[in-house]
C-alpha cells in the first residue's frame, strides 16, 4: 500500500471517519498510480481506516489499473451495469457501517451525491480536499524527477516556438508547429491549451490564439506546459519580433525584475504572501500595479493548478519539496502583455529553478 494511502488512513482514524470516496481522476492517480479519463463514467477510490482499499472504474480499464500497479480489489462495470450495487456489496463484505464519509465536495456532482446517500444511508459528509492538498503539496523525489523532465521538455517547446517566428506567420501556425515538434518526441498531452499571443493579444492574460499575423514590433507571448508520465510543467516566455519600443522594454524589464526578486526570495519558512508582495511591490512602484491582475503563481504537479496559491493574502509558509510557478505579468490594453513564468522547487536551503529557457529580453530578427 502506498505511503499516501497510509497517511490518508491515519487521517480517517484521527477524524473518526469510516471511509473516503475519492472521485477526481488526479486524486485517484496520485493514490493508485492509475491515470485515466473516465468521461461521464464513475471512477472512485474508497479508502477505509483498516480494510483494504477499493477501486471502481469502467470494466474496459480494469487491466490498465492492474498494470499501473494497483494490487487491491477493482470493481469493473460495463455501460449497462450499475456500479453502486457492487460498491454496496463490497463494503458490506468488509463489515463497515459508514456513518461518516470523506468526499471531494468540489468534484462530487448532485447525481452521485444522491447515490452516496442511497447506498450508505445518508452518511455525514466531510470534505477531503484539504487533506489531499496537504498530501500532494510536498513532492517526493520520484515526483520531482518527473516534473524536472516535464520542465526540460517545456523549455524545448518554447525554443521550438521562438524558432518559428517570422513576418506574417499566424499565432495558430506557430502553436501547431510547437505541438508537432512535441508529438515527434512522444509527448501526447499538453498540461493546458497552448497559448501563442502576438502584439495586443498578449494583453489578455488568458487570451485565445487565433489567426493574428506576427508583425514587426510585436511582443509574442508563449504560455505552455506538457504532461510527462502524469506530471505537469508550465512556462511562460515573452520575446520581441523586430525590435521593441521604449515602453515595451520598460514593461518587460519591470516584469523581469519582479519575477527574479520573487524567485530569489524562495526558501523554507517564507510565506506565499511574501513572495507575491515581493513581485507586486516592484511592479506597483513602477506604476503598473493595476496591470498585474492575478496571483503570483500556483502549485504544480499532477494538476497544472495545485495547492498552494501564491497570493498576497496566503500566509502559508513554504516547505522543502513544494513545486510552484512564479509568473508575474503586466497587461496594458491595446499595447502588449508581458508574462515571465518559471517552475520553482523549494530545496532545504533555497530553491531550484526547473525551467531553464533564458529570460533576458530576446529580439528575434
Amino acid at each position: 500500500m502506498s505511503d499516501s494511502i497510509s497517511k490518508l488512513q491515519s487521517w480517517l482514524k484521527e477524524q473518526d471517519i469510516q471511509a473516503a470516496m475519492l472521485t477526481s481522476p488526479d486524486t485517484v492517480f496520485y493514490l493508485t498510480g492509475f491515470r485515466t479519463n473516465p468521461h461521464e463514467r464513475l471512477l472512485a477510490l474508497m479508502v477505509f481506516q483498516e480494510a483494504e482499499p477499493l477501486l471502481v472504474c469502467p470494466k474496459m480499464e480494469v487491466e490498465d489499473a492492474k498494470n499501473a500497479g494497483w494490487n487491491f480489489e477493482v470493481i469493473g462495470f460495463t455501460d449497462i451495469e450499475n456500479p453502486w450495487e457492487s460498491i454496496h456489496s463490497s463494503v458490506n463484505k468488509r463489515s463497515i457501517a459508514i456513518r461518516k464519509l470523506a468526499v471531494e465536495k468540489e468534484h462530487l456532482n448532485v447525481e452521485r451525491f444522491e447515490k452516496v446517500n442511497e447506498v450508505f444511508a445518508s452518511p455525514q459528509l466531510f470534505a477531503a480536499e484539504e487533506k489531499i492538498r496537504q498530501l500532494r503539496m510536498v513532492k517526493n523525489e520520484k515526483e520531482i524527477d518527473l516534473i524536472r523532465e516535464a520542465c526540460r521538455i517545456a523549455d524545448f517547446a518554447v525554443e521550438a516556438g521562438v524558432a518559428e517566428i517570422s513576418e506574417g506567420k499566424t499565432e495558430m501556425e506557430i502553436l501547431a508547429a510547437i505541438e508537432y515538434e512535441l508529438k515527434k518526441t512522444g509527448i501526447n498531452e499538453m498540461a493546458f491549451s497552448t497559448m501563442v499571443l502576438a502584439g495586443a493579444n498578449g494583453a489578455s492574460p488568458h487570451g485565445t490564439p487565433g489567426m493574428t499575423k506576427i508583425k514587426k514590433g510585436d511582443l509574442v507571448l508563449f504560455d505552455l506546459g506538457v504532461v510527462f508520465n502524469g506530471y505537469c510543467s508550465d512556462i511562460t516566455r515573452t520575446v520581441a519580433f523586430g525590435g521593441v519600443s521604449d515602453k515595451q522594454a520598460e514593461i518587460y524589464q519591470t516584469v523581469l525584475k519582479g519575477q527574479e526578486a520573487a524567485v530569489a526570495a524562495v526558501k523554507p519558512g517564507v510565506s506565499c504572501s511574501e513572495l507575491d508582495l515581493t513581485a507586486r511591490r516592484i511592479i506597483t512602484e513602477q506604476g503598473y500595479g493595476e496591470y498585474f491582475p492575478h496571483r503570483l503563481g500556483h502549485g504544480l504537479g499532477i494538476s497544472v493548478h495545485e495547492y498552494p496559491s501564491l497570493t498576497e493574502t496566503n500566509t502559508l509558509n513554504l516547505q522543502e519539496g513544494m513545486v510552484f510557478t512564479i509568473e508575474p505579468g503586466i497587461y496594458v490594453p491595446d499595447l502588449a502583455g508581458v508574462r515571465i513564468e518559471d517552475d520553482i522547487l523549494v530545496t532545504s536551503n533555497g530553491f531550484e529553478v526547473l525551467t531553464k529557457y533564458p529570460k533576458t529580453l530576446q529580439i528575434i530578427e
